[in-house]
């Protein structure tokens, strides 16, 4: 039963495995991070950033569309709110960072 034992490479003398597994993990491990990045994080942070710059070039006349999907077009502008006229003569406030997309920019 100990020759099967021995066979196996489980108990302590004569299997020669070992010494190179930490160095191939941590390139494995470098490697799944580099995918994970280009693939995920690195394009997420990019259509943050064009979010970021078509929320802070909101002008009077733009015609936008609010993450919860109300049409509008802007009113007014401040540094946190944009008021958006909905129908004729009826006006609301929403936050900026609210807001989803420009349909069409103001001529």
């Amino acid at each position: 039963m100990t020759d099967i034992a021995y066979a196996m490479g489980g108990f302590g003398g004569g299997g020669g495995a070992g010494g190179g597994g930490d160095i191939s993990f941590i390139i494995m491990m470098a490697v799944v991070f580099a995918i994970f990045y280009f693939l995920m994080i690195r394009p997420q942070q990019q259509k943050q950033k064009e979010i970021k710059k078509m929320r802070e070039s909101l002008t009077h006349g733009d015609m936008v569309v609010t993450v919860g999907g109300i049409h509008g077009k802007v009113t007014a502008l401040t540094d946190t709110i944009v008021t958006l006229e909905i129908a004729e003569k009826v006006k609301i406030k929403v936050s900026r960072e609210y807001i989803g997309t420009v349909t069409q920019k103001a001529a």
